[in-house]
């Protein structure tokens, strides 16, 4: 494995062919910064996270290669239309789940979550134990092998609402997740800074993911409305039991008030339920890239300096 900066990794490719799709993602740095007032947003490392929520296409890809158990996809013909480019709701959290175990086993690492099938086949999330490689006792659950994970909410929270450069550029926390301590205008769709996808009636769905409004401090689209988004933390912490109800932050499109866009709300739901404005975006820790994966041009780079380099000795 190759460790490279942050700058340089900012999309990941999955699948092949007709069933090829991307995920761009937003380098969240800043390592070890300080929780906010709400007690959530600390974290000591370097990670990415997703630019956009996954959306329905990706899904579709998904199930199309047959990576993992199919996952359904909420029919939104009356919220506004199937476009692939929809965010992907009706998503429950096991199957976010799933889905990013697909995207690490696809590309020769560990799954993140450990699932189960019971004598009647049903599906269910367990812990890992300390006899698998790659456990870790602070958050069992998450294999500390795998790349591509559902945020923590503590990941999710801090790309959405910490800004490296407020308070003179010592950081801190805004309100809202584009960069203010101000709600957002209300809108349907566009890219428009200062705007989130809420307030509209239930008919006319989410926004495309990549038309859902203003940005976040480091660059992440709708951490704010158009839907709601799974983290992977139990809602009540420690994140110990795989019963327990799990969170979900941003609000949706049809939220009429901008208090659930807020910091200070979360939302709980069981991890096997599905929402018609419930989707996620994907994370991923640490910060790797397999060498075979580097760009064209990024090679060459390394091969020059390592050229010049060798020249110096």
């Amino acid at each position: 494995m190759l460790f490279l900066p942050l700058s340089v990794v900012d999309a990941d490719t999955f699948g092949s062919g007709a069933n090829e799709f991307t995920i761009d993602f937003r380098a969240i740095g800043n390592a070890g910064n300080t929780a906010d007032g709400t007690g959530y947003g600390a974290v000591g490392y370097d990670y990415r996270i997703g630019t956009y929520e996954v959306s329905r296409d990706m899904i579709t890809k998904y199930n199309a290669i047959g990576g993992g158990p199919s996952i359904s996809l909420q029919d939104m013909t009356n919220h506004g239309g199937n476009d692939p480019d929809k965010p992907a709701t009706g998503v429950t959290w096991n199957e976010a789940a799933r889905f990013v175990n697909w995207l690490n086993t696809s590309k020769g690492y560990s799954p993140a979550y450990n699932f189960y099938t019971d004598d009647n086949a049903n599906l269910y999330i367990d812990s890992w134990t300390s006899d698998d490689e790659g456990y870790n006792p602070s958050n069992p659950f998450r294999n500390t092998n795998a790349i591509y994970v559902l945020p923590s909410e503590d990941e999710w929270y801090k790309a959405a609402f910490y800004d490296p450069n407020a308070n003179d550029g010592s950081g801190g926390y805004w309100d809202y997740a584009t960069g203010s301590d101000n709600a957002p205008t209300a809108m349907a769709s566009g890219t428009t800074s200062g705007t989130a996808v809420y307030g509209q009636v239930n008919a006319t769905g989410p926004a495309n993911i990549t038309n859902a409004g203003g940005l976040s401090p480091y660059g992440t689209m709708a951490q704010n409305g158009n839907a709601w988004e799974w983290a992977e933390s139990s809602f009540t912490a420690p994140n110990l039991e795989g019963s327990a109800s799990r969170v979900l932050r941003n609000g949706g499109w049809f939220d009429s008030t901008s208090a659930n866009l807020a910091s200070s709300f979360r939302l709980e739901h069981s991890s096997t339920r599905s929402l018609i404005a419930g989707g996620f975006r994907v994370a991923a820790v640490p910060v790797v890239a397999a060498v075979p994966e580097l760009s064209g041009s990024f090679a060459t780079l390394l091969c020059v300096l390592g050229v010049v380099l060798r020249r110096r000795r």
